[in-house]
């Protein structure tokens, strides 16, 4: 056989690790942030934290950062409890921060030293040790461990491929969109096969299909997916009625798949969040000053880092004599502590860019209060940044503003609107506030319903429906018309 020489050529992802810290440390809180830098300095001699009013080393920088002080208590909020409602009769709560399939009431000791293994353990480690052992490829072992850090506290994929198809592209602009987009179908198929079932869901419905689909077939399973895929919504409702005459089915298998979906977990990650209690730290405060509102980081919240001068000399003298051996590991260590050192400052520079932006846009808020919040995507945002809606979205989640209205995540400045009858729009949270004026100054023996108060609200140009004005009033726990009127 002869033997000849051929040229290849092939595209290779290049997901630097720089690439992947950056990414990981912008979408961590505060407090995670500085969990994650105590274990770069037990991990790295040649980093070290700068204690206060101590010059000596190398400090990197202009920002200065101390051990960080809680300064509110509040816990979490899921953003998945808008998706659907959960009927109140069945053990699956929107409320509770995790659920778990009903246990032997014998087990309870088992499964308590099985619940604080699992807290114990991170989400990401836990997949990570799964990626740990499968036969994938370098190349798609890659591609999953992108997508793990991704996820949020619950398990879920929040960004949409694309998005992070976007963030990939950056950094491979060479590399083929459509095969790249192709090979990230692919690695969440792997991410969804791991434990705990359903992870890597992109919204409840198909967080409770995966965990259907890994069940044995039968017709009880069958139902359950459709009622899953397909009647979520009404089953939310309680609208067995309709759902029995759409589905063709009879009362006992209709109970049976919704007991089913009942006993299934739609927060899959979530037994791997801490059960203590988080504090917030406020990233950035907001003060009026003459010329305005203006930001800044707060430098409680912020880590002072430096290169260690020891190692850093050991490491100079052994190139200067041109030493080999343990100046290598100190050579990567000392990159890798200025890719930290780097990525930290590029963090607190980007979330003050964007807080700062977000603020600009809702001065009235900050002048007014709720009423004036005016309407503000995500998409704003970017493009006077000149950045991504996915980096807009890792930003505002986990981050803090405090201000002289109180501690606000950076989300909670961004949702959803309506029309108003000038062609604009006016935020949501501007007409919850409305409703709550309204609601409290009617008069208690002719309470407003909610037809009237849409009726009010379009006398003011904000064009809103009734039930949009039902499920505000809902959201902010006030009750229907008719409990509301005074004997």
């Amino acid at each position: 056989m002869k033997q000849t020489l051929q040229l290849k050529l092939s595209q290779h992802l290049a997901l630097t690790p720089q690439l992947q810290q950056s990414i990981r440390l912008l979408q961590l809180s505060t407090l995670e942030l500085n969990q994650e830098i105590e274990q770069f300095l037990s991990d790295n001699p040649l980093l070290e934290r700068e204690e206060p009013n101590e010059s000596a080393g190398f400090p990197v920088g202009n920002d200065a950062l101390a051990t960080p002080k809680p300064v509110a208590e509040e816990p979490p909020t899921s953003s998945y409890d808008d998706d659907y409602n959960v009927p109140s009769d069945s053990n699956w709560s929107g409320d509770a921060p995790s659920n778990h399939t009903p246990r032997d009431s014998n087990d309870g000791e088992d499964s308590d030293y099985a619940d604080i293994q699992a807290a114990a353990t991170s989400l990401r480690d836990h997949l990570g040790t799964q990626l740990g052992f499968t036969q994938l490829s370098e190349r798609d072992r890659s591609m999953v461990n992108f997508l793990i850090e991704a996820l949020d506290d619950d398990g879920y994929l929040a960004q949409d491929l694309e998005e992070l198809l976007d963030l990939l592209m950056h950094e491979n602009p060479d590399s083929d969109r459509e095969e790249l987009l192709e090979e990230l179908h692919i690695a969440l198929r792997h991410l969804q096969n791991f434990d705990p079932l359903g992870i890597g869901a992109r919204s409840p419905q198909e967080c409770l299909a995966l965990q259907l689909e890994n069940q044995e077939a039968s017709p009880i399973r069958d139902l359950a997916l459709i009622l899953v895929r397909q009647h979520l919504d009404l089953l939310a409702a309680h609208d067995f009625v309709k759902l029995k005459k759409v589905l063709l089915c009879d009362d006992v298998a209709l109970r049976s798949a919704h007991a089913l979906i009942c006993s299934l977990n739609p927060r899959p990650g979530a037994q791997y969040s801490p059960s203590d209690t988080r504090y917030i730290i406020p990233d950035v405060v907001v003060r009026k000053l003459r010329s305005g509102w203006t930001v800044n980081l707060n430098q409680d919240a912020m880590p002072r880092l430096r290169i260690n001068r020891l190692y850093a000399d050991i490491l100079q003298r052994s190139r200067g004599s041109g030493g080999n051996g343990s100046g290598a590991g100190l050579n990567s260590q000392l990159q890798e502590a200025k890719w930290l050192i780097k990525n930290v400052q590029q963090r607190f520079d980007t979330i003050l860019r964007v807080s700062q932006a977000i603020v600009d846009r809702q001065r009235q808020f900050f002048e007014h209060g709720e009423v004036a919040m005016r309407p503000l995507t995500l998409r704003e945002i970017a493009e006077t940044l000149g950045l991504h809606e996915s980096t807009i979205s890792r930003v505002t989640t986990q981050k803090f503003m405090a201000s002289p209205r109180g501690i606000f995540e950076l989300k909670y400045f961004f949702g959803s609107h309506v029309a108003t009858e000038a062609g604009g729009a006016a935020s949501s949270t501007a007409i919850r506030a409305l409703i709550k004026q309204l609601v409290s100054a009617e008069d208690g023996h002719k309470p407003l319903s909610d037809a009237k108060i849409a009726d009010i609200l379009g006398q003011q140009g904000i064009v809103v429906a009734r039930r949009t004005i039902a499920k505000y009033r809902e959201g902010l726990s006030i009750p229907p018309v008719n409990l509301r009127k005074s004997l």
